[in-house]
């Protein structure tokens, strides 16, 4: 396995990137992790709104999370995020050992038989998701002895429940178009291009999703903006937003206000304090293929 060392302040961290088997890299960005060293406090971060979900899998202790300042509460062992209208805090931890696989946009619904609109700003247990098959699997990888054991139980599960499929392809063609370019991309060339009206591409997505185009298309715009201003700390504000379609920075500065109840400003400067989940491109540095003997 490829493991480097990655740094925040002082804080020590294993980190790897893995590109998924053949017959889930259309569906499956990347999986990648976490392990803290010699028992350093980890300062989390906030995760921010976005068209993305993540399920995670902890072989240490689990996240605890606060959402709008509430009460701590500690995520399952496995556990999926698909977080659209407030952040979440992941709270700090001594003793961070996880494995997350990144689902490319919209594609998450090829594994879950849930709608969007009922996995929204939770964290849903692999056995909400799956019943005793993924509370199963969730204790399968906390009790796996190596890390190529836990890549090849998670990748066997989802290779499973991906066979199972019955995909709506109109609905995948164009959450690709609204997350490769939410920038350019006006919603009726969107519906020219899969051939449905407004309406019914509307109502496609609110069934599977949850939400509408136009409301993706922002949530994508607000995910590459901030994760270009957290990877480039040289980048200037007002350059990123226009580059992912904001009118200007003061349009920037109101949709992140609206959607994270503090300027960005703010939040860039406390989050580049902390680890972030904002990983390098695929086409950047290099990723090693996860085990494949399924």
């Amino acid at each position: 396995m490829a493991v480097n060392a990655c740094r925040s302040e002082s804080v020590q961290m294993r980190a790897f990137q893995f590109l998924p088997i053949d017959g889930l890299a259309p569906y499956v960005d990347r999986i990648w992790g976490w392990e803290s060293v010699g028992g350093e406090r980890v300062d989390l971060p906030v995760l921010l709104p976005g068209t993305g979900a993540e399920l995670y899998f902890h072989y240490r202790t689990p996240f605890r999370r606060s959402v709008a300042g509430g009460a701590p509460e500690t995520c399952s062992v496995a556990h999926l995020f698909y977080i659209r209208h407030r952040p979440l805090e992941l709270l700090p931890s001594d003793d961070v050992g996880f494995v997350a696989v990144r689902f490319r946009a919209g594609m998450i619904h090829r594994f879950v038989d849930m709608p969007g609109r009922d996995m929204m700003d939770r964290a849903l247990s692999a056995q909400d998701l799956w019943g005793a098959a993924g509370q199963e699997l969730a204790w399968r990888v906390v009790g796996a002895e190596t890390p190529s054991a836990r890549l090849l139980l998670i990748q066997r599960f989802l290779a499973e429940r991906l066979s199972r499929a019955a995909p709506d392809i109109v609905f995948e063609h164009a959450m690709g178009m609204l997350y490769g370019d939410p920038a350019n991309l006006a919603i009726d060339r969107l519906t020219d291009c899969v051939g449905l009206g407004r309406r019914q591409l509307e109502r496609r997505f609110a069934r599977i999703a949850g939400q509408t185009p136009v409301e993706i298309r922002s949530l994508g715009r607000l995910q590459k903006t901030v994760r270009a201003l957290m990877l480039d700390e040289s980048a200037r504000t007002a350059d990123a937003a226009l580059a992912y379609g904001y009118y200007d920075q003061a349009h920037f500065i109101r949709h992140f206000r609206e959607l994270v109840a503090v300027s960005p400003q703010r939040y860039l400067r406390e989050a580049r304090a902390r680890t972030h989940f904002y990983n390098t491109s695929r086409r950047v540095g290099s990723m090693l293929m996860a085990p494949s003997h399924l």
